[in-house]
C-alpha cells in the first residue's frame, strides 16, 4: 500500500522502532503465518538468528526480548508496558515461550499452557551475527520452527527497515506491485517534493490537503481525523507519564531521569506560560518523551522511536505558542493538530520513498534528521506557510542534520539520543521561522537534500550506523 500517515505515526513501545518494534512485528508475522498454515501445534523447537545492527546493539535496544514477545503473539501497537514486564518475567522464570498464545486467545484460557506449545527458548538461545550483514538490509533476522524430529517446518527471513516497517524476504516484488497499484488509486500520487508541489500548484491545495485527499482513498474523513487525534493523545500521554517517573533509566548507564525535576523548576519559573520560556518547555517535552521511550514505555514512532520526541515537542510549541493558540477552541485545535501531522507525514513519505529513516542504514540523519524535517514542515503549515515555504522549512531542517551519526553508548537509546531530540526540535522551529521569513524560493530543493542524505548515509562508515562500534559509543566509558 502507499505510505499512509498511519504508517509513519504508529503506536508502539520503546526503545527503538527498528530494533524493538520491527523485530516484534516480524516475529508476530512469522508466528501468525504458522497459525494460518496449521503448524503451531507441530512446533517443538525454535531457531532465531539476528544479523548486523540487530545483533550488535540488540541487547540495549530490547531486540532479544521483543522477538520473544512477538513469538508469543504480542504486537507492539496493543501490548502495554505492564504486560511486557509480566510476560518477560514469566519467560525468564520458566525458560519457555508459549508460541502464538496471544494470537489464539489461549492466554485467556484457564489451561493456556495446554492450548499452545511451550517451547524451551529464551534470550540466551538467540544466535547473534553482528559482523554478518544480509544483502537486503543490516537489520536482518531469520526465524525457523522445528518439529519433534528436528526437521524445519518453516523458515522466514525479515528485515526491519526503519520506523517499525518490516519486509519479508521474497515479498519485495509483491510489495512494489501493491505500492504501484495503490499509488495509481490516489488522486494525488507523489514520490518527490517536486510532484507534491506540482499537485499543490495545479489544484490550489496545501500540502496537508493533498495528504488528506490521498488518505481518503482508504478511510473516511472522520476516521482519519479520529486517528490523528489519537496519535496526539498518545504523544501527550507519553510526555505526561515521563513527568511522574523518577530514578534511573534501565540499561546500566545510570542515566538519571531529568524530566520530573525540570518540570517542577519550570512551573516555578514560568507559572503563567511566558513566551520567553518557550525553549525550555520544548526541551522538556522532547526530553520527557525520549526518557519514556528509553524506559520501554508507550510512544508514537514519529517516524522512529529514537526520534520520537521531536514532533511532540514542536507540536507542543504549535499548540501553546502559535499566534492565537490561547483562544483556540477544541475543534480548531484538532484541525491544527491534524494539519500539522498531515504535512509532516507528507514529508515523511518523501524520506521513505527516496532515502531511509533507518539509523542502521543511513545514520541518525535518517531518524533525528527526518523527524526534524517533518516537524519543520508541520509547523510551517499551521503557521500559514505556502506549500513552497513548507517545503523550504523541511529542506532547511534536514540540510543542517546531514552527516549525523548514530553512535549510541552501550547500544542504548539514551546518550546522545535523548538530548539530540531536544536540539533537533529547536532546529525544526528555527527552520520553519526562517522559511516563513522568505517567499519559498531557495537554492537547494528538498529533493536534492534528501538524495544527499541518502548518499551521505551510503558513504558513512558502518561503525557510525547504530552498531555502537564508533564515535561516542567507544570513546565514552560506560559508567
Amino acid at each position: 500500500m502507499a505510505i499512509s500517515v498511519f504508517d509513519l505515526f504508529t503506536v508502539g513501545i520503546g526503545p527503538s522502532s527498528s530494533h524493538t518494534v520491527g523485530p516484534m512485528r516480524a516475529a508476530h508475522a512469522f508466528v501468525a503465518g504458522l497459525q494460518r498454515h496449521g503448524m503451531i501445534q507441530r512446533a517443538a523447537g525454535l531457531r532465531v538468528d539476528l544479523y548486523g545492527s540487530l545483533a550488535a546493539t540488540g541487547r540495549g535496544h530490547g531486540t532479544f526480548t521483543a522477538v520473544l514477545l512477538g513469538l508469543e503473539g504480542f504486537d507492539p501497537e496493543h501490548v502495554l508496558p505492564e504486560e511486557v514486564d509480566r510476560a518477560l518475567e514469566r519467560i525468564e522464570r520458566s525458560g519457555e515461550i508459549r508460541l502464538g498464545a496471544e494470537l489464539s486467545g489461549a492466554a485467556a484460557l484457564d489451561d493456556a499452557a495446554a492450548a499452545v506449545p511451550a517451547i524451551r527458548f529464551g534470550v540466551p538461545d538467540v544466535a547473534l551475527h553482528p559482523l554478518t550483514v544480509l544483502p537486503r538490509h543490516t537489520n536482518g533476522m531469520r526465524f525457523a520452527v522445528l518439529d519433534d524430529t528436528g526437521a524445519t517446518l518453516d523458515e522466514q527471513t525479515y528485515f526491519s527497515v526503519g520506523g517499525g516497517f518490516i519486509v519479508r524476504e521474497g515479498a519485495e516484488e509483491a510489495i512494489l506491485d501493491r505500492l504501484e497499484q495503490s499509488l495509481a488509486e490516489q488522486p494525488y500520487p507523489f514520490r518527490t517534493a517536486a510532484e507534491l508541489l506540482a499537485h499543490c500548484s495545479s489544484d490550489g491545495m496545501t500540502i496537508a490537503e493533498v495528504m488528506l485527499a490521498n488518505e481518503l482513498v482508504t478511510r473516511d474523513e472522520a476516521t482519519v481525523r479520529a486517528g490523528l487525534e489519537r496519535i496526539w493523545q498518545v504523544m501527550e500521554a507519553c510526555k505526561d507519564s515521563a513527568l511522574t517517573r523518577t530514578g534511573l533509566l534501565p540499561g546500566g548507564l545510570n542515566v538519571r531521569r531529568r524530566a520530573p525535576e525540570w518540570h517542577r523548576r519550570l512551573r516555578e519559573q514560568d507559572p503563567n506560560r511566558d513566551p520567553v520560556f518557550w525553549q525550555e518547555w520544548i526541551n522538556l517535552v522532547a526530553l520527557a518523551v525520549n526518557e519514556e521511550n528509553a524506559s520501554g514505555g508507550r510512544v508514537v514512532t514519529a517516524p522512529t522511536n529514537g526520534a520520537a520526541g521531536i514532533i511532540p515537542a514542536v507540536l507542543f510549541y504549535a499548540t501553546h505558542y502559535a499566534p492565537g493558540a490561547a483562544s483556540w477552541g477544541p475543534e480548531q485545535k484538532q484541525r491544527v493538530i491534524a494539519d500539522f501531522l498531515l504535512a509532516a507525514a507528507a514529508v515523511g513519505v518523501l524520506y521513505k520513498e527516496q532515502a531511509s529513516i533507518s539509523g542502521a542504514e543511513v545514520g541518525c540523519q535518517g531518524e533525528v534528521g527526518s523527524a526534524s524535517s517533518m516537524a519543520a514542515a508541520g509547523l510551517a503549515q499551521i503557521l500559514g506557510g505556502t506549500p513552497e515555504q513548507v517545503e523550504n522549512a523541511a529542506e532547511i531542517a534536514m540540510e543542517h542534520n546531514l552527516g549525523l551519526t548514530c553512535d549510541p553508548i552501550g547500544g542504548l537509546v539514551q546518550i546522545p539520543c535523548i538530548e539530540r531530540n531536544a536540539i533537533a526540535a529547536s532546529k525544526a522551529i528555527n527552520a520553519a521561522k526562517m522559511a516563513l521569513m522568505g517567499d519559498g524560493s531557495h537554492h537547494v530543493s528538498l529533493d536534492e537534500v534528501i538524495v544527499t542524505m541518502r548518499e551521505t548515509g551510503r558513504d558513512m562508515h558502518t561503525k557510525y550506523k547504530e552498531t555502537a562500534l564508533g564515535g561516542l559509543a567507544v570513546n565514552v566509558i560506560e559508567c
